[in-house]
């Protein structure tokens, strides 16, 4: 699990830097699909993955709101402070926590039960949707998307 949210990390990352070469109005742009934009996007995936992992410890979770972080600098910056925490998390994982019990209460009061491992693959799977989302859109404005492939990242060792 923990080599696929570094991979999530990594290709992150490469996305944040694909958006240094693009001008800001196209991140900002309405797309179809998705929650918005490029970087609305991308703000949507660093919130997520953060408010999963708060929730999960039992901390406060606040949604933080999009209009304060339009550009790219202010993302990046989001991505950095989050990510401390979320990391410490992920790489504190061990099986022990796969089977322990998430009671989420959603806005309509319906409480639900999940367990932190289903929580976490959820995770994964969100950013991996919302990054084939980024790539549709790098198409359509006539850019490369970032690789998606995580072989010869250099994530998974192999013993000879």
């Amino acid at each position: 699990m923990q080599t696929l949210f570094q991979y999530n990390w990594m290709v992150r990352e490469e996305w944040l830097q694909w958006c240094e070469d693009v001008k800001e109005e196209e991140l900002l742009v309405n797309r179809t699909g998705g929650v918005g934009g490029i970087l609305h996007t991308l703000f949507h995936i660093i919130d997520v993955e953060w408010s999963w992992i708060r929730i999960i410890q039992g901390k406060t979770d606040f949604q933080e709101n999009f209009e304060e972080y339009r550009s790219i600098d202010r993302i990046r910056e989001l991505n950095n402070r989050f990510h401390i925490e979320v990391e410490e998390f992920v790489l504190s994982w061990n099986e022990n926590m796969e089977n322990r019990l998430l009671e989420d209460h959603d806005s309509d009061g319906k409480i639900e039960i999940f367990t932190w491992g289903e929580v976490m693959r959820h995770m994964i799977a969100h950013e991996i949707h919302h990054m084939g989302q980024l790539s549709v859109w790098a198409r359509e404005i006539g850019k490369k998307p970032v690789s998606a492939n995580l072989i010869g990242r250099g994530l998974v060792t192999t013993k000879k």
